[in-house]
């Protein structure tokens, strides 16, 4: 096939090997090539090694600046004579040794070695260009896909026959150093590829190594920050797109679950798959699922937790936050790793700290993980706005969860249900309900609170304080229509919730909304006929809103239509049951005669106009 032999040819082309950077001129004379002749060079240089030289004017064209068909007929010559000469050619660190070597000793050189180590160099030239003109915005989502099964093509031919993790960690490199656009790359990268075990365990190894590089960035040793804002802008922003893009890959990757049987794994590379801590590498043949899980499980750990130590944006936090107890907790060598991140993230408070509970509530459960100050922190979370949060429903059934525990406090367990009560005033209508249902569960598991149902105010408090201010606080306690509970107290031990009473409850009676007042009645009859009812499932009024409490409304069949209607004709606006404890008085008496006054003015007015109708009539 090959016409000269290799002392022949290799004086065409050792020069080149020795100054790559000659190919760049040559491209002014390839833009004036046909679409035929880039088919002639192809098909010369697979023919027969005279035409050598037709490699580096192939490589000319491997560029988004000629026309894709150009490009495209490059790319299959090109691919085409490199992938029979891959399992032959040098790895980089050797073509590197022996190029310092020819320095030296130039008359002992090996012919059949330096055609290599040049091969392996325009082999280095041609994978540069294909990333180039995979993440290139001028090149077509056809092209960049046949680029993209190039290179893994190469990733499974290049080392040895095995898997080449060098050319992967180029791809994700650039994937996430890109200000380019990679939607289209990482889309088809992840619906491809990732199904394999060995792509899996390398993508964990480069991401650990580019999130521990984005982590130096962010910390570097002494100040180096620049003086000007906007380059310190751009910097946060660049920074912040490369995290993204961390973690969709990170997020995209499937996790390898715990092996079931000895099936065999989907491998990419059929040599090899796995590198040793030492970073030897070695054979997966042989190896049992359960030792691929095992080594994939420490990857997976070691690429979020080097993932999580980022600043993370704050779209990307609460994402992460949301998904961390799915997606995770159950493949991670070590859940309580994670602690540090989560009780960070349950100390911002506000709806970050209602996202962190459901991991956090995992590790306490499930992996023994103490946090003395939980109850105080989840107390401190009931606000107006967490009812109106996007995953409201996730916290409100942890939330009960979190109360179900007979060994909660008496103290603590009328603290939640005076805040929720409280709670109740101010909420929307499907809060209310939740709330309701929350304080129904809360009476029938902690029935040392059920004092806090019925309290006349008259009731003396067996746990007024002593001190200086017992005299004071005995005098406040005997006034009707006071309330010993401190709502804006955020320790739930010195609320005073066991000195109140769910007065909110009884309001709620006569709320707006039938679903709410139905929904208080019923809480009512259950907590009086205990033997005939169970707790409430919170699952069922999570979800509710206005629109899920107006189309039950609507679907309702309605007995008795409403009236509005009086027994007795109301003589005032409010009557005194209304206001206990409250007394209205005028303190003027100067003013109260001038109202009396104007009163009778107009009352003499009124009977003279009427005296003055009868006489005319």
């Amino acid at each position: 096939m090959y016409h000269k032999t290799l002392s022949e040819t290799l004086v065409g082309f050792r020069h080149s090997a020795m100054a790559p950077c000659k190919i760049s001129k040559t491209k002014s004379k390839s833009k004036s090539k046909s679409l035929k002749e880039v088919k002639t060079l192809g098909q010369q240089l697979l023919s027969s090694r005279t035409h050598i030289n037709n490699l580096p004017l192939l490589l000319n064209f491997v560029s988004p600046d000629f026309p894709p068909q150009y490009v495209l007929e490059s790319l299959l010559s090109l691919h085409s004579f490199f992938i029979p000469l891959l399992p032959s050619l040098p790895s980089s660190s050797s073509f590197n040794k022996k190029r310092k070597i020819t320095k030296d000793n130039d008359n002992d050189d090996d012919a059949e070695a330096i055609f290599r180590t040049w091969l392996r160099s325009k082999f280095d030239e041609f994978v540069t260009l294909l990333i180039n003109l995979l993440f290139s915005t001028q090149a077509e989502e056809a092209l960049r896909e046949f680029v993209l099964d190039s290179l893994m093509e190469f990733v499974k031919l290049s080392n040895g026959g095995g898997f080449n993790s060098s050319i992967y960690h180029k791809i994700l490199h650039n994937i996430v150093h890109s200000a380019a656009p990679v939607d289209f790359t990482l889309e088809l990268l992840a619906s491809k590829y990732f199904k394999y075990i060995d792509i899996r365990y390398f993508t964990y190894t480069s991401l650990e190594r580019l999130a521990k590089t984005l982590e130096e960035r962010e910390n570097p040793d002494g100040d180096t920050r620049s003086a000007d804002g906007d380059d310190e802008s751009h910097s946060r922003a660049s920074m912040d797109l490369s995290i993204r893009k961390i973690h969709y890959i990170i997020s995209h990757v499937p996790p390898l679950e715990e092996p079931k049987d000895n099936s065999e794994s989907e491998l990419w590379s059929a040599l090899e798959g796995f590198t040793s801590e030492k970073g030897e590498s070695g054979s997966i043949q042989g190896l049992s699922t359960a030792n691929i899980s095992k080594k994939m499980k420490l990857k997976f750990t070691k690429a979020w937790i080097s993932f999580l130590r980022l600043s993370l944006p704050v779209d990307v936090y609460k994402e992460v936050l949301v998904t961390l107890h799915q997606a995770v907790i159950p493949f991670i060598s070590n859940p309580l790793m994670l602690c540090d991140f989560l009780t960070r993230s349950y100390d911002i408070g506000g709806v970050v700290s209602a996202m962190a509970l459901s991991s956090l509530f995992i590790l306490m459960t499930q992996h023994g993980l103490e946090y003395p100050n939980f109850y105080e922190k989840l107390y401190a979370l009931l606000l107006p706005s967490i009812f109106m949060a996007k995953h409201r429903a996730k916290f409100f059934q942890l939330l009960d969860s979190c109360l179900k525990s007979p060994l909660l406090p008496a103290y603590l367990a009328a603290a939640f249900a005076k805040k929720l009560s409280r709670l109740a005033l101010s909420v929307p209508p499907s809060g209310a309900v939740v709330i309701i249902a929350l304080i129904h569960n809360l009476l029938r598991r902690h029935p040392s609170i059920n004092c806090l149902v019925h309290r006349e105010d008259s009731a003396t408090d067996n746990a007024a304080p002593k001190g200086e201010n017992a005299v004071n606080a005995n005098n406040s306690a005997n006034r009707p229509g006071i309330d010993h509970f401190n709502n804006g107290e955020s320790n739930p031990v010195k609320s005073g919730a066991l000195r109140s009473s769910l007065w909110e409850i009884d309001i709620l009676r006569h709320h707006y909304c039938p679903p709410v007042s139905r929904f208080v009645l019923s809480l009512e009859n259950d907590l009086t006929v205990r033997n005939k009812t169970t707790e409430v499932n919170i699952n069922d009024f999570c979800s509710s809103s206005y629109a899920t409490i107006f189309g039950e409304e609507l679907r309702r069949r309605v007995k008795q239509v409403p009236l509005a209607f009086y027994k007795a004709i109301p003589t005032c606006l409010f009557s005194e049951s209304d206001f206990s404890g409250w007394t209205f008085e005028y303190k003027d008496d100067q003013e109260m005669d001038f109202v009396n006054g104007i009163s009778n003015n107009l009352e003499d007015e009124s009977n003279h106009a009427k005296r003055q109708r009868i006489e005319c009539s």
